[in-house]
């Protein structure tokens, strides 16, 4: 099978690129006008939720079914690496198919409707788990603590080493998948017994990528309760921490996908070249988000150094909206691929493809196109509201000028990359 990122042939949308440029950039103008008189004080909270759930909650935290989740990661972990070393001569080998499509992009909605599954379904973190109740230790307790200073940069380099492999590396065959994952296990099974728990939360790719995302869904807990609640995502998203690597993690996320964007358009066929050109895309989008934010007065140089962490989170809205526009067809079309991969390797026939947006690209172009607009819509709200709570107030407009122009330049760059330049 070979594997074809992104939504396919962008180009051939209905919907017409000047339109939906057009209408992105005045969606997101009216919108700041309309915050900048109606929004002028701080609304968003991680306390504030609509509902408490305490039916959900116990069957959520239920141990039967924490144990099976997670037995079900470490099962399909086993089974792509030892299936797919039996058929490591296939085209439709199943653990290229479960490593990039159905891990990395499935997580995606699965983290938006049910909140950070990564965490439960980690085989490392599950292994780890066991290991340690037969030891009688505790998870969380390691050999070595885990220094607040290096923050989430591990997991923004295990993202970066995940998007290398599939975008830059440019031969991410079954060979090459095999052994990026053998190195990945090893490495976050040696985290978890130096460090505990605390190297899964932190430094774990997949985890943190499902943390990340998970901010966004109506699924949160209390933070003093614990409890399950429904919330608005907004409110979600100021649950993102700040800290060291709070913006590389998001970087990494959106100037991949750009990036894959851009290739898909372009084409660039040296490993070399690829791989520098896609640690300019995601040093680009850190960069100017840093500076963007940073570009407003009142503040002392401590301050102005901490407000890029502090509205970290602003971002994510729009990194999923990216991720959804430029990955839904490839989910469940080439998802389906892979499940028939699968069924190939025990011997089953080929069943039939369901392709809805091969069938009806207007149902695709709508769907990409609303996802960046509303990411976008999202993203200055959350972007506003958090202004409100760190810049001076003779500086609480003027010092979103600057972050506003960003963002409409990324909905520019989003769109007219998404239909294929």
């Amino acid at each position: 099978m070979i594997l074809a990122h992104g939504t396919g042939e962008a180009s051939a949308f209905p919907v017409d690129i000047t339109y939906a440029l057009i209408g992105g950039s005045w969606a997101l103008a009216i919108s700041f006008l309309v915050l900048a008189f109606a929004w002028r004080k701080p609304k968003l909270s991680p306390d504030k939720h609509v509902a408490v759930l305490p039916g959900l909650t116990r069957f959520a935290d239920a141990r039967v079914l924490r144990e099976l989740l997670g037995a079900l990661g470490v099962a399909l972990t086993v089974a792509a690496m030892v299936v797919g070393c039996l058929h490591a001569g296939d085209d439709d080998n199943p653990l290229v198919g479960t490593f990039f499509i159905w891990l990395w992009v499935g997580l995606v909605p699965l983290s938006l409707l049910f909140g950070p599954v990564g965490r439960v379904l980690s085989p490392v973190r599950t292994v780890h788990r066991w290991v340690c109740a037969a030891l009688h230790r505790s998870p969380s307790d390691g050999f070595l603590p885990y220094h607040e200073r290096w923050g989430r940069w591990p997991a923004a380099v295990g993202l970066f080493a995940f998007v290398w492999l599939e975008l830059g590396y440019a031969h991410a065959h079954f060979t090459a998948v095999f052994v990026w994952c053998l190195v990945y296990l090893a490495v976050t099974a040696v985290g978890g017994a130096l460090f505990g728990s605390s190297w899964f939360s932190n430094a774990e790719p997949f985890e943190v990528y499902s943390s990340v995302i998970a901010s966004l869904s109506p699924l949160g807990r209390d933070e003093k309760s614990r409890e399950l609640v429904l919330r608005s995502p907004l409110d979600g998203l100021t649950t993102y921490r700040t800290g060291p690597g709070a913006v590389a993690v998001i970087a990494v996320l959106m100037g991949s996908t750009a990036f894959d964007a851009w290739s898909a358009v372009y084409g660039l066929h040296s490993a070399w070249a690829r791989t520098a050109l896609l640690l300019t895309f995601i040093v680009a989008v850190g960069v100017t988000f840093a500076l963007a934010t940073m570009a407003t007065g009142g503040v002392s140089r401590e301050k102005r150094l901490a407000i890029p962490g502090r509205m970290a989170h602003s971002l994510i809205p729009i990194a999923v909206g990216y991720l959804i526009a430029h990955y839904a067809k490839y989910l469940v079309e080439d998802g389906q691929e892979t499940g028939h991969a699968w069924i190939h390797a025990f011997g089953g026939g080929e069943p039939h493809l369901w392709a809805p947006f091969t069938d009806h690209p207007t149902l695709l172009s709508v769907l990409a196109v609303a996802s960046i607009v509303l990411g976008h819509l999202l993203a200055v709200v959350s972007a506003h509201d958090a202004a409100l709570r760190i810049l001076p107030r003779k500086h609480e407009l003027t010092g979103q000028l600057a972050l506003m122009l960003m963002m409409c330049g990324y909905t520019f760059a989003g769109l007219y990359l998404l239909f294929g330049g």
